[in-house]
């Protein structure tokens, strides 16, 4: 399917091709750290289909990630957000495009969850927890 995105502040926009079938939540430590949060939702990208449309991301190489390889990860220089991350080098493979940016989000449901042992013990525990349709009750 036809995927497109854009960054928080909308500098960046980008377009790819993926299967809906490639998106993951990532527990790993790295992803923890990179989101500021418990887990990163991704979904795979080929790497000949995934376009810059607006905007240059900046990018950092983390030099071992917990996969154990380098790995590239690419973010909004204006307001932060995460984009993708990738390989290291010119015309990668893939690309690793996080899901929150997607205009298709709601249609990209996880179909596995990666380094769970890395899990947050109280993610399994989140069906339970009371839930608000718009923010924090005053």
């Amino acid at each position: 399917m036809r995927i497109d995105g854009r960054c928080h502040c909308g500098f960046l926009s980008f377009e790819a091709e993926a299967d809906p079938e490639n998106v993951s939540v990532c527990h790993c430590t790295d992803c923890q750290t990179g989101t500021g949060s418990a887990f990163r939702i991704s979904i795979r990208a080929p790497g000949k289909s995934f376009k810059m449309l607006s905007g240059e991301p900046t990018r950092y190489l983390k030099t071992t990630a917990e996969i154990g390889n380098p790995r590239v990860q690419a973010f909004c220089p204006k307001c932060g957000t995460p984009i993708y991350s990738t390989s290291p080098g010119d015309n990668p493979d893939s690309y690793v495009v996080r899901v929150g940016t997607l205009r298709q989000r709601g249609q990209l449901a996880p179909k596995q969850q990666n380094w769970f042992r890395s899990a947050q013990p109280w993610v399994i525990e989140l069906g339970s927890v009371p839930r608000n349709e718009k923010g924090r009750p005053t």
